[in-house]
């Protein structure tokens, strides 16, 4: 692994709205890193056709589509994962779903294998995302990546009274906590 990929995180939003109060808080991630650490939006996940393993397996017509291959490029160039998302219908958005199924291929040899992973968000729910999260975790866990149990931020939207993330000190210290010690699992 080179020097780059040890001081790369790849940032998964869960939401597509420019506006998402979960894209506010992966922006607060990006301006919490350490020295030394990069943080990655993959801001495309919208672009990612609904996986098919017959379109992941078929080398004769170019094998996947330009976005999937750059997801992974993404996956592969980092030392870790930081997934931000929100709760949809008490569960993980589909678009995050898709992409964990993309990223989860080749099985056992995925881009993500073995590296670090920590997953946070915010929901409109009491539990601000409790459910999503222990599912997005779940997911990526069988998946490959080493999901960090002990960094969870699940963040009831109301708390933030529709401000940014970054207005509400203990949101943006508990964040820089994670994003520190996410960094510090890079192996």
């Amino acid at each position: 692994m080179s020097d780059t990929a040890h001081s790369t995180v790849l940032v998964l939003v869960g939401s597509l709205r420019a506006a998402s109060i979960n894209r506010q808080l992966a922006e607060l991630a990006v301006e919490s890193a350490p020295d030394g650490v990069r943080l990655e939006v993959f801001d495309r996940l919208g672009e990612l056709p609904f996986y098919n393993e017959d379109i992941d397996n078929d080398e004769e017509n170019g094998g996947v589509a330009e976005p999937v291959a750059a997801l992974r490029e993404a996956a592969a160039r980092a030392g870790a994962a930081l997934v931000v998302t929100p709760e949809y219908n008490g569960s993980i958005p589909g678009v995050l779903k898709n992409a964990i199924d993309w990223l989860s291929r080749p099985w056992g040899n995925s881009a993500l294998k073995d590296k670090p992973l920590a997953v946070v968000g915010t929901a409109l729910g009491q539990y601000g995302g409790v459910w999503a999260h222990d599912e997005t975790r779940k997911s990526f866990g069988i998946a490959g990546p080493r999901v960090v149990e002990d960094l969870k931020l699940s963040i009831p939207a109301k708390t933030l009274d529709g401000k940014h993330p970054r207005e509400n000190a203990e949101v943006a210290d508990r964040l820089r906590e994670i994003v520190d010690k996410l960094a510090a699992e890079i192996g």
